[in-house]
């Protein structure tokens, strides 16, 4: 029986390390001992209080979890650190194939053991960043390209919309301002909300912030995967719909992945919509192929004007016909997340600039103010940053030497777009603070 420090971490596939041909321990030692940003790693996950000001927390790297795979499926759990040295000489050292992150624990998660032998219930995770994870494989039954872990540039723009109506919904309607957007190196994306108010929430709190964005409620068995409550549209939808998944839709998805080309395809669409005397006037138009523009207008754009046209006429009374369009476009583009990953503080997350062990390609970060410029089909592997580096020479750069290498823009943009913002922001709390403390011991000796 594996011990406890080697269970399996939530979320991993069990043939995760069967490796591309480019994937070896060699390359990964060079990788963690050349390329990866282990200082930007531990400033971050230390939010300030690595610094020598009084009200910086010296035991709060060392309470937080790290967990590692390692090669032949060994999974270490519970790893601490208790600072920037040792985080490095252990990632040099084990040269895991993937880091994930956990949270913040009440106590040193490495010395758990010896609190449970002493009875008292101490162990607990006290903060965790609020993530969010989407995988593109939640939406295989709307897209046709590719399907599982396989992944274009006609389906990736589904991550592309997850990103903008999450991002924009997190700083506008929650206030957040430090929100990281990773690559998973494979098939989705990360999101980590770092705010302090984020890493404190409770797990009924995230669980409300993360049903707030629930509106996929369907499975796979499920026609109707959408339902839009209400007279009118909650605002966060109605501005997503309106800013974001209608236009995506129209003028991408639907010739994109031919969503109206066949009846087989059609007939998905169809079952949508709750008046079977609607549903039989658009199919007998489709099947007979009446269309009432120019052969050279794409099939989908004809059959989908049609569709709204006879939707929005009001010819069909059935209720809750009005809202067909708008459901069926949510059904199609809308977020899909991995709610549990959200709703509960104790979930592990793979780190940023990990190398994704299917892929080889590194987990970069993603600016959401332009992620439509994001290509994962050209994000660096191993291999092509180790290639890189050797074109270079090797030197003992004190910085690293991945600005030698296209590794180089995405640790600049996580340090000017993230980090440094995040870290400043960090130490006015601390401050703040540790000066509500002093007021607060003064008043109380005045007395």
């Amino acid at each position: 029986m594996a011990r406890e420090d080697e269970m399996e971490i939530d979320g991993y596939q069990g043939n995760e390390t069967t490796l591309p041909h480019e994937f070896n321990l060699n390359y990964l030692k060079l990788y963690y001992g050349k390329l990866f940003p282990h200082s930007d790693l531990f400033k971050w996950m230390s939010y300030g209080n690595d610094g020598k000001h009084p009200g910086c927390d010296p035991s709060y790297l060392s309470r937080r979890e790290f967990s590692y795979t390692l090669d032949n499926d060994i999974y270490v759990r519970f790893q601490s650190f208790h600072n920037a040295a040792e985080l490095e000489n252990s990632i040099k050292d084990k040269c895991p194939f993937k880091i994930d992150i956990g949270p913040v624990y009440s106590v040193d998660p490495s010395k758990r053991h010896a609190y449970a032998q002493s009875g008292d219930n101490v162990f607990t995770p006290v903060e965790r960043e609020l993530i969010f994870d989407i995988d593109i494989s939640d939406y295989d039954d709307v897209r046709y390209c590719c399907s599982g872990a396989d992944v274009c540039l006609n389906c990736w723009p589904l991550m592309t919309i997850a990103i903008k109506v999450i991002d924009t919904a997190l700083r506008d309607d929650f206030g957040f301002k430090h929100i990281l957007w990773v690559f998973s190196g494979r098939r989705g994306v990360h999101c980590w909300v770092c705010d302090g108010k984020a890493r404190k929430l409770t797990n009924e709190q995230r669980s409300s912030i993360a049903d707030y964005f629930r509106v996929y409620k369907g499975n796979e068995n499920s026609y109707k995967k959408v339902s839009l409550t209400g007279h009118v549209l909650h605002p966060f939808l109605a501005g997503a719909y309106s800013e974001v998944l209608k236009e995506f839709f129209e003028t991408k998805l639907l010739t994109s992945q031919n969503l109206l080309s066949s009846e087989e395809r059609f007939e998905k669409i169809l079952e949508m919509i709750p008046d079977q005397s609607a549903t039989a006037e658009l199919r007998g138009k489709w099947q007979e192929n009446r269309r009432s523009s120019s052969a050279k207008d794409d099939i989908n754009v004809v059959r989908w004007e049609q569709l709204k046209q006879l939707l929005q006429s009001g010819k069909y009374k059935a209720q809750r016909l009005h809202r067909c369009v708008e459901e069926i476009v949510f059904s199609f583009t809308y977020p899909r997340l991995d709610m549990e990953v959200s709703k509960h503080m104790n979930h592990l997350l793979k780190a940023p600039f990990c190398v994704h062990p299917k892929t080889g390609r590194v987990c970069v970060p993603i600016n959401p103010n332009h992620c439509e410029e994001f290509d994962p089909t050209i994000v660096p592997t191993l291999s092509q940053l180790l290639e890189e580096l050797n074109r270079e020479g090797f030197t003992a750069d004190v910085d690293g030497e991945w600005n030698k290498t296209s590794l180089g823009s995405a640790i600049r943009l996580f340090r000017s777009l993230f980090l440094q913002p995040l870290l400043e922001a960090c130490k006015k709390d601390i401050e703040t603070s540790y000066n509500a403390k002093l007021k607060q011991s003064k008043d109380l000796h005045s007395w």
